[in-house]
């Protein structure tokens, strides 16, 4: 997973509601200093904790290692003709979502990648981004994605709920009725995997849940603007297949009635060898 600009507006996002009125944005500057390569601000501009979780890399701490990081991304996306926009934000607290897709360029194809990123502010001088996409698009194979956070309670009472519940129980029909009429899923492998319509939904999880059942995760972190409900999770069970627990995050997005207009994963669990 590289380290793209649009991670500035992320932090930028995650820090709205604490910095006052017209004060400057050390986040920001921080990750400009970093772009520029100008290493001898760093400390100056934001002398706090620093950390990235990235699918690839693992845990990057520090100053130093983050510059390192982000100088070898840099070329990286350079060679890929990287391009970034814009999907949706999700805020709450000091916490921010940002989803984006990349669409990057292999072997002269030009490929989708959707990447969502966590940006975490616990004080003013402080920030963790955690990261998660697949690594299909670039490197033509999943990769087990250990996790990140430990599964915590959480509160989540209502359509969200009904579906994980739902998706826990292996209940298509269910699923189905939670969508809006023209509501779609998402799957982690681009927005070319789109199942929209209750046909095309119920064709997806019918497969889905051919591997003996539900699936099972473990919930981490919520993130919820009302509108959007992002929900940090580790996957355990895919039908009646244990898994070793990967990393992900769902971004569920209300629609009229209560009812689900959107469902968007980003994970790289790899599926039962029977539905390969």
């Amino acid at each position: 997973m590289p380290w793209f600009p649009d991670f500035v507006g992320a932090a930028e996002l995650a820090r709205r509601q604490r910095r006052a009125a017209g004060q400057a944005d050390p986040v920001g500057q921080y990750l400009s200093a970093l772009s520029h390569s100008d290493t001898h601000s760093l400390e100056d501009v934001w002398p706090g904790r620093v950390v990235v979780y990235d699918p690839r890399a693992g845990e990057v701490r520090g100053h130093r290692q983050l510059h390192e990081f982000i100088r070898r991304n840099v070329s990286w996306l350079a060679g890929l003709q990287a391009r970034t926009e814009l999907v949706a934000s999700t805020v709450a607290g000091s916490r921010a979502v940002v989803e984006l897709l990349a669409n990057v360029t292999e072997d002269g194809q030009e490929v989708a990648w959707p990447v969502a990123v966590v940006a975490e502010s616990p004080d003013e001088s402080s920030v963790t981004f955690r990261t998660y996409c697949t690594q299909w698009p670039v490197l033509g194979h999943r990769e087990v994605r250990p996790p990140i956070l430990d599964a915590a309670p959480v509160h989540i009472d209502d359509v969200v709920s009904r579906y994980q519940a739902a998706v826990a129980a292996g209940d298509t029909d269910t699923i189905v009725g939670l969508f809006t009429p023209d509501g779609y899923l998402h799957e982690p492998l681009g927005f070319r995997e789109v199942h929209r319509g209750p046909a095309e939904l119920r064709s997806f999880y019918n497969r889905l849940f051919s591997a003996g059942g539900g699936l099972g995760l473990q919930m981490c972190c919520v993130t919820d603007d009302g509108v959007r409900c992002a929900v940090e999770s580790n996957w355990v069970r895919w039908g009646r297949h244990d898994l070793t627990p990967q990393a992900g995050i769902s971004v569920y997005e209300r629609g009229p009635g209560g009812r689900l207009a959107a469902v968007r994963i980003y994970d790289d669990v790899q599926p039962p060898a029977e539905l390969s």
